[in-house]
């Protein structure tokens, strides 16, 4: 389970009991900034202690179990391979996730994301979208891929990405 998956549903259980993010940080001994940045998938990481806090405030609590064995894609490991395959350094699958929920680009990251929206399928790029997409609000992570690709000056886009 990826962090931005937990932030989305920390937020869910937030809005579920009526609690503000302040609310929630403070029951949690965070800040609200924190709470913030962790609900929109952009807190670069965050402590099992911290997570346990935050869950207990919520009601919520970790379970440990075997993961499931899916046969769908894992987009998001695809895209990151892709995209890193004729540079020494890697593109993580935090950077990607990253930059899909904010819009920005990672430092030294520009040309991995040039090859990722010229030369990954189209397919790829959907399924992309779509997988990073469930711990955001809806479209808002293929605005932001069209407003990197706009930031790269990159001429082929996908048609379904400039409507979205």
């Amino acid at each position: 389970m990826r962090l931005q998956e937990i932030g989305y549903t920390i937020r869910k259980a937030r809005l579920a009991r009526g609690l503000t993010q302040l609310e929630l940080a403070r029951s949690a001994n965070l800040s609200r900034t924190t709470m913030n940045q962790l609900e929109n998938g952009v807190f670069p990481d965050i402590g099992v202690n911290k997570a346990q806090a935050i869950l207990a405030a919520l009601g919520l609590g970790f379970r440990i179990q075997p993961l499931p064995r899916s046969r769908r894609p894992n987009y998001v490991r695809m895209a990151r391979t892709s995209a890193s395959v004729s540079f020494r350094e890697k593109l993580s699958e935090g950077e990607l996730v990253r930059a899909l929920l904010t819009g920005r680009i990672p430092v030294n990251r520009r040309p991995h994301f040039r090859v990722l929206l010229r030369e990954v399928p189209d397919a790829m790029l959907r399924g992309l979208v779509e997988d990073v997409g469930k711990w955001a609000n809806p479209g808002r992570v293929a605005k932001n891929l069209a407003g990197i690709a706009d930031q790269l000056k990159m001429r082929r886009v996908p048609d379904w990405l400039l409507s979205a």
